[in-house]
């Protein structure tokens, strides 16, 4: 199981994006553990991250986070804006398959 982390300013909007995630992955028998958490939780979170997925807002924070998940197996990725403004909890599933089959 893939244990996937989003995170946002707050945690709050990540929050709404997260259920829609798991709704989306339990439809599609897709098993993963989806969380959210604000950005400075992230150090604690961490090492039990396979994916982390970062809201458009904090775009500008994408290459601070690829160097703190340098030594790592985890994958970064920003969400597109046209996934996240509108939860689309599907789109986000293939998000996190298309990171998942990257090596």
């Amino acid at each position: 199981m893939k244990n996937v982390l989003l995170i946002c300013g707050s945690g709050a909007s990540s929050g709404f994006m997260a259920a829609a995630i798991r709704k989306a992955a339990k439809k599609n028998s897709i098993e993963m553990k989806v969380k959210a958490a604000s950005e400075s939780q992230l150090d604690e979170l961490i090492k039990e991250t396979d994916i982390l997925l970062i809201g458009p807002h904090l775009s500008y924070m994408l290459a601070e986070l690829e160097q703190k998940t340098l030594d790592t197996d985890v994958k970064v990725a920003v969400i597109p804006q046209s996934i996240y403004g509108t939860l689309n909890g599907p789109k986000a599933v293939e998000l996190i398959q298309k990171m998942e089959g990257e090596n």
